[in-house]
């Protein structure tokens, strides 16, 4: 038996009702496609930033780098620099790559993701890798 609005004795504000939430679930499934599909774009675009933005090689020496030099690393912007660089001076130089993470913003994560690029003694050759074209 098939059953719809018409067949079933329903109160014109019952029906409508009835009529309004059918129609915002079909909405809902007719839609959900393109909001899936642009949530996994973005994704897939977040995942790629190194590649657009550029790899990184090289080392940075924490005890001698400066600002500028420091937001070449991942997560690290003007501000978390600034305390990194006066986290140093404070401390008299950094003894250990863990003390990284009394800076504000930076723990274990963070350190984790920094950690191959940092070292505590020698020169900074921290590098943008170039894009492949």
């Amino acid at each position: 038996m098939n059953l719809n609005l018409r067949t079933i004795r329903l109160g014109r504000a019952q029906r409508a009702r009835l009529a309004g939430r059918d129609a915002v679930c079909r909405t809902a499934r007719r839609s959900a496609w393109p909001r899936t599909a642009g949530l996994a774009l973005a994704l897939l675009l977040a995942g790629a930033q190194p590649l657009i933005a550029g790899e990184l090689r090289g080392a940075l020496n924490l005890n001698t780098a400066s600002v500028e030099q420091l937001i070449l690393l991942p997560g690290v912007g003007e501000a978390r620099a600034s305390a990194i660089v006066a986290l140093r001076k404070q401390l008299g130089g950094f003894k250990r790559v863990e003390q990284l993470t009394d800076v504000r913003g930076i723990g274990e994560r963070s350190l984790e993701r920094l950690r191959p690029y940092l070292v505590l003694k020698g020169e900074t050759t921290l590098a943008e890798l170039e894009e492949a074209e």
